[in-house]
């Protein structure tokens, strides 16, 4: 089939008539791609190919209902293709706001379009993965932590703490600052853990805190201190809101590369593809009138 209609009706018709499904379930038929799985008043024929095309275009909540009634929806295609016609013929596709319509939504088919070619043809070779990963073994390091938590509150005390008047920062961190002279010196941290510790969760599994990679979301404070870590190194106390952490890193691992291949080859792809933009950003102007959007101001 050479032409096929922007497919939009079925967003309205299958809300009012089916519930939005979790998933798709169900299948077309298995039928060859050159069937012609209907044919038109106008004589134009559709094939099993066309459909597929078409489908992939659609949201999950309408895919479901075309795999529910794909009679329907066929005849809904035929009836979307005859308007369009009809549209074409009294000229609308030539008067606004529908041809303004109709051009940008060309110029955003085109641009994804583009999109899809160049990063298509971005070729990552095998010596390109193996390159980044042996420079950026850090980001692939994780570190399973334990952890010693002391708490403290500058705030005048109202009330003892589990029997136990809370602790000044500084107190809190001198604390902390003992505790690690002790382990350093060849105390069990888990003993450590085990008796001082204040935060209950870890402690209970003897100081387990986290399995930590380069990039997750913790403090900038903690990263700095824990990927700089051989194992069974612990950090100096770090402080946050409430309390100081003593870190230990229990064990220290690198993802093998078999692991990661994949995403490193997507992270190189994708930054090649950020660099095609960035360039055909700088290349591209437009000269904007000032009346209608003033120079910003530094």
């Amino acid at each position: 089939m050479k032409y096929l209609c922007l497919f939009l009706f079925s967003g309205a018709l299958w809300a009012q008539t089916a519930p939005t499904p979790p998933v798709v379930t169900g299948s077309f038929p298995q039928l060859p791609d050159d069937e012609v799985v209907a044919t038109f008043s106008d004589g134009a024929k559709v094939t099993m190919a066309d459909v597929k095309a078409v489908f992939g275009f659609l949201s999950p909540a309408q895919q479901q209902g075309i795999l529910h009634d794909p009679a329907e929806f066929l005849h809904q295609w035929a009836v979307m293709r005859k308007l369009s016609q009809m549209a074409i013929e009294r000229k609308l596709d030539q008067q606004n706001p529908y041809k303004q319509a109709l051009d940008q939504n060309r110029m955003n088919v085109l641009f994804q379009a583009t999109v899809n070619d160049v990063l298509n043809g971005i070729v990552i070779e095998p010596a390109d993965i193996t390159k980044h990963y042996d420079a950026n073994k850090l980001k692939y390091t994780q570190v399973k932590v334990k952890a010693i938590y002391i708490t403290y509150s500058d705030a005048a005390p109202s009330a003892t703490l589990k029997g136990k008047k809370p602790l000044t920062e500084a107190e809190a961190k001198a604390k902390a600052t003992k505790l690690l002279a002790d382990i350093r010196g060849g105390a069990d941290f888990v003993k450590v853990v085990k008796e001082n510790s204040e935060d209950d969760s870890s402690r209970e599994k003897n100081g387990d805190f986290a399995t930590l990679r380069f990039g997750d979301n913790i403090p900038d404070t903690f990263s700095a201190a824990i990927f700089k870590l051989k194992q069974g190194e612990t950090t100096e106390p770090l402080k946050q809101p409430n309390g100081y952490y003593l870190l230990r890193a229990d064990e220290v691992t690198v993802k093998p590369l078999s692991e990661v291949r994949d995403e490193i080859y997507n992270d190189l792809k994708n930054a090649r593809m950020a660099d095609w933009m960035a360039k055909l950003n700088r290349e591209t102007n437009a000269t904007v009138n000032p009346k209608f959007a003033p120079p910003k101001t530094k």
